[in-house]
């Protein structure tokens, strides 16, 4: 099991860290390209709706961090913001374990992690 978990994101990507012991994995995912339509069946015949897309990107990104007891969501953009929405709505069970919500804007890999890692000492004290 992953103790912690952070999320980078923004509408294009999600960039998701489960942090242990002495290490980390990385995962990224991609969100559907807002210019790619196509019909949905739900809804009305012909109209598209790209929140679909979005709950389909939120949803996988929820399924690949439920086995963490803390998270941290940071990004650029409303995009984790939209993310907790989402969790408050249909993933009760993660909501309770989101310990924080920052602004963070284009960093590397490694200052996600270092600043992670800062976050769940400070926050674990």
């Amino acid at each position: 099991m992953h103790s912690h978990v952070v999320v980078w994101m923004d509408h294009q990507e999600a960039r998701i860290f489960h942090i242990y012991g002495g290490g980390s994995d990385q995962a990224t995912i991609t969100s559907p390209p807002q210019s790619t339509h196509h019909k949905h069946s739900i809804g009305d015949e012909g109209k598209l709706d790209p929140a679909d897309d979005t709950k389909r990107f939120f949803h996988e990104i929820a399924g690949l961090i439920g086995d963490a007891e803390e998270i941290l969501v940071v990004g650029p953009s409303k995009a984790k913001l939209e993310f907790v929405r989402h969790v408050h709505k249909h993933h009760h069970a993660l909501e309770p374990k989101i310990i924080g919500l920052e602004t963070m804007e284009h960093p590397s890999d490694a200052e996600i992690l270092a600043h992670a890692k800062v976050c769940f000492k400070r926050m674990l004290r």
